[in-house]
């Protein structure tokens, strides 16, 4: 009996997934556990692998279609078995079938870019693609198809796109003495066309929603940093053993844990009529990624020592950086830090991850000078940056958390020892 393969369910909050590449075809023989095809969410990358031993005896969906959970993915049984797949996507010939036909676009009173091709073929094209097509003018006779039994898929019109292959723009309404064609010359794009990843769509639309929801507000200090730097200089020397990778960062995520359990509504979620005040930590940083911003969270951070604080950062990093980091990995913040000191950064507004109540920004080192004694004594400083839900909390609150977390960087080795 041929078995449906269904898109999985990722995570709590994810209700669809694009699918963005096909690890196997049709007619392949796979085994459990091989890798069937890999799945783009909102924050990461999944290859997903079967549960059955057969044949993929039919593929439900292209590159770069973005599917709901439990939506049929393939089909897998036995060569000749045949299957009806209830809720499967409409075939290539429906989508075909209902895009309108190139003629009728000639018709128009004004000329506009159309795909350019034969009105007698019948191409097999995702609807994507066609979409992209019709807006941009791309010459669909000249696209190279990637896609799955030679169908042209969306990536394939932003290649054409990006090497010059535009539609030349439709006719306008038949004239007496039509103008003597022009000479055929190569047109060269004004520019290239990326449409945006999932990625970025879930940021641009968390950014929106978080600045057009909430009332926020920015404190900046700074405080002494020797501390950290004689802490550093001694760990990465063999000085302290075990902590020789710890850096600057670890430091800071390790400080903000310890303070917040004394800020209770600064570790919390706000709805807007009630309060979620959290008795753990979860710890989000930012972290940069070839794909966008992410979030990964340190879950219980105020329970994790500094050495194995340093450690699970440095996993949950990596894993954000390569795609693979699993969804649960980045859910359930409390409160966010994001550190943009190593890019020279003196000051910033970071945005807060609703439905959190604030988010940390760390700022670069700066050599600063203040008197003593009446003479000049020069120290390192490092800038940090609040941004706070004022519908949450009052700016007194604020300024007490960055004071406390102030004292707890400027005497370092007293909070490891507390």
């Amino acid at each position: 009996m041929a078995n449906i393969v269904l898109m999985p369910q990722l995570g709590i909050s994810e209700e669809s997934a694009v699918l963005s590449q096909w690890r196997v075809a049709e007619g392949d023989v796979v085994k459990a556990g091989q890798i069937l095809f890999t799945l783009e969410t909102g924050k990461s990358s999944f290859d997903v692998e079967s549960e059955f031993d057969g044949t993929v005896l039919k593929l439900l969906c292209d590159e770069g279609d973005e599917l709901p959970i439990k939506a049929p993915i393939c089909v897998i049984g036995e060569p000749g078995e045949t299957v009806d797949v209830p809720g499967a996507a409409a075939a290539p010939a429906a989508a075909e079938e209902a895009a309108p036909a190139v003629e009728e676009k000639v018709a128009a009173p004004i000329a506009a870019p159309v795909a350019t091709v034969a009105a007698d073929d019948k191409l097999h094209i995702s609807p994507r693609a066609r979409n992209l097509a019709e807006k941009t003018g791309a010459d669909l006779s000249a696209v190279t198809a990637t896609g799955p039994e030679g169908r042209i898929i969306e990536r394939d019109v932003v290649r054409a796109l990006n090497e010059g292959k535009i539609g030349k723009a439709a006719p306008a309404v038949a004239e007496e003495k039509p103008a003597a064609p022009a000479p055929a010359a190569e047109t060269k794009a004004a520019y290239t066309v990326e449409p945006l990843t999932r990625v970025r769509k879930v940021i641009a639309d968390n950014m929106h929603r978080s600045l057009s929801e909430m009332a926020q507000l920015t404190l900046t200090t700074s405080f002494d940093a020797t501390a950290l730097l004689d802490f550093r200089k001694a760990a990465k020397s063999g000085k302290i053993a075990g902590l020789e990778g710890v850096t600057y960062n670890d430091m800071i995520l390790f400080a903000v844990s310890r303070t917040l359990l004394d800020f209770p509504y600064f570790n919390a979620h706000f709805t807007g009529d009630e309060f979620h005040l959290y008795n753990t930590v979860n710890l989000g940083f930012a972290c940069d990624t070839d794909k966008g911003l992410m979030v990964p969270v340190i879950k219980n951070a105020e329970t994790l020592s500094l050495k194995a604080l340093s450690e699970r950062a440095k996993t949950l990093a990596k894993s954000a950086q390569s795609g693979s980091i699993a969804p649960a990995d980045m859910q359930e913040g409390t409160f966010t830090v994001s550190n943009l000191g190593s890019l020279g950064i003196e000051s910033f507004t970071p945005v807060i991850n609703p439905p959190q109540t604030g988010i940390l920004g760390v700022n670069t080192l700066e050599t600063r000078v203040r008197l003593e004694n009446g003479n000049p004594v020069y120290y390192t400083a490092m800038g940090l940056s609040l941004t706070f839900d004022h519908r949450a909390v009052d700016g007194a609150p604020a300024a007490r958390f960055l004071a406390a977390l102030r004292a707890n960087l400027e005497n370092f080795t007293l909070l490891l020892a507390k």
